[in-house]
């Protein structure tokens, strides 16, 4: 393999691979049943503030991934670093599926307090795949 060639392959694989993840795990949401997702209400679930009512705080996506998706996190109660959301500062954000499901479970679970539908987790994943803010 010559280096132009190996160069373009360098180029091209980050976004094969997040296609990839992303892209399957959008076509199981649709297997599921879930309509057509929507950048709108993934955005809205993503700011959508939820009080608990065991008493806890009030939690939403943002409380512990930061308003600015290429910004690090911090977990509000381990306080914990993550990793910031935005492809444009992570190549290999929402490229491995099996990760994506275990922390949209997890996630899910501590901010909504239950398990998030095929749809909520395909309209949040549309939103956090496009970019805006």
């Amino acid at each position: 393999m010559n280096t132009k060639s190996l160069f373009l392959l360098v180029l091209i694989f980050p976004a094969m691979a997040w296609a990839g993840g992303a892209e399957e795990l959008l076509s199981q949401y649709r297997q599921q049943g879930a309509g057509a997702f929507s950048l709108e209400r993934g955005q809205a679930l993503w700011q959508r503030e939820v009080v608990h009512a065991k008493g806890r705080s009030p939690r939403r996506c943002q409380s512990c991934h930061s308003r600015d998706r290429n910004q690090a996190g911090k977990h509000l109660r381990t306080g914990k670093a993550i990793a910031p959301m935005s492809r444009a500062v992570r190549a290999d954000a929402f490229s491995d599926v099996r990760h994506m499901k275990k922390w949209f479970l997890r996630n899910c679970k501590w901010t909504y307090g239950r398990r998030c539908t095929a749809q909520e987790k395909g309209d949040l994943l549309t939103y956090l795949l496009s970019g805006v803010k």
